[in-house]
């Protein structure tokens, strides 16, 4: 099983998204975009090493000149200058010049710290995805979006840097802990209910084949997403438009993100983020309480947390405020107009987004 789809700007990008249930055919995707047998770099974590790198180097092997590997400790809290610091100077070591390429192999903070570096090494040199977790594949592996924390407050530092090619080997997924699977799925629904209510209703319908990781239902999961998001970065890649409707349920969610120390997970706050969206939504009329309750029950049925304890509305709000996606002062904020209809307010009041954030407050 082997399919395709080419994310593509004029003039400024184009790469494809592979699709496979093994990694027989990275050496071939490889070879196929540097024939010149360059050098590379595989970076990956603490987590993923003991499970891919091997495989993976192996078949980086036969077809590249010189390949090497940096493991990051797993983390969140290790996506940091520091660390892409520790990668700058490992490749200086190791020679690697303008013409080598990065490969991130693994989950969300891999990916971001990996583009990051690849970024800005030598003013910026290429770099290939290798997602291994249903977050990096279905959402941050595509669209060159890429940074480090800063203290506690997410991406703040970072450059849009497309990669040059996503590969995904779907069968990774097997290996996930549940609390993985369920980040990934928040990212799902948020991506039905900005613009594709079929979409959410197959993640409705579907929840049973999508918790057995049937192929079919795993390839459609991700390969739909993947084509939405790619649309959308191919309309507009540096988030100046449309492309900020992808932070829905992001606002809040990383405001509790934050609040937490990273305790929770990022999609497990997103989902909660969702569900505090959905409530400015039907507060504001542009959603209904069945609508909603749809949105709780899908939720619900992915095991995405529904109540975060510990936190107070103000907390909430002030780090809702400090977030990265601000306008002038105000938050861009991102509602529903019904299921699978996003779209942008900026004019949200304080009382109307602390409804929202006591929706998901025990």
């Amino acid at each position: 099983m082997k399919q395709q789809l080419l994310v593509k700007r004029e003039n400024e990008f184009s790469y494809p998204i592979v699709f496979c249930r093994d990694f027989s055919d990275l050496a071939g995707c490889i070879q196929e975009l540097y024939p010149d047998r360059r050098s590379a770099c595989v970076i990956t974590d603490s987590n993923v090493a003991p499970l891919y790198l091997n495989e993976v180097l192996e078949a980086l092997s036969a077809v590249c000149g010189k390949v090497v590997s940096y493991v990051i400790p797993a983390g969140e809290e290790n996506k940091h200058l520091t660390t892409v610091a520790d990668i700058y100077r490992y490749l200086i070591r190791e020679g690697l010049d303008r013409k080598s390429f990065l490969a991130a192999l693994g989950g969300g903070v891999t990916g971001d710290i990996t583009g990051f570096a690849a970024a800005t090494y030598l003013r910026g040199i290429d770099f290939v995805q290798i997602p291994t977790t249903l977050l990096s594949q279905v959402d941050s592996s595509v669209g060159g979006k890429t940074g480090v924390d800063v203290d506690q407050f997410k991406n703040m530092v970072g450059a849009f840097h497309q990669p040059r090619l996503v590969y995904m080997n779907l069968s990774t997924l097997s290996t996930l802990p549940e609390e993985e699977f369920i980040c990934g799925m928040g990212e799902i629904i948020k991506t039905g209910l900005i613009c594709d209510e079929e979409f959410f209703r197959y993640c409705e319908g579907a929840s049973g084949r999508i918790r057995r990781l049937e192929p079919d239902a795993v390839l459609h999961l991700v390969s739909t997403c993947c084509e939405i998001k790619a649309g959308v970065v191919e309309r507009d890649p540096k988030e100046k438009g449309e492309r900020a409707l992808l932070n829905l349920g992001h606002t809040i969610g990383h405001a509790v993100e934050k609040k937490m120390n990273f305790t929770l997970k990022h999609g497990q706050c997103v989902g909660l983020g969702l569900l505090s969206a959905a409530r400015i939504s039907v507060n504001k009329g542009t959603l209904t309480e069945e609508e909603f309750g749809r949105i709780r029950k899908v939720c619900r049925e992915y095991g995405l947390p529904e109540k975060v304890q510990g936190l107070t509305e103000e907390e909430i709000l002030e780090a809702s405020r400090k977030d990265k996606k601000m306008d002038r002062g105000q938050i861009r904020f991102i509602l529903m107009r019904g299921l699978g209809h996003a779209y942008m307010d900026t004019s949200l009041t304080a009382d109307e987004l602390r409804a929202g954030i006591r929706e998901i407050l025990v």
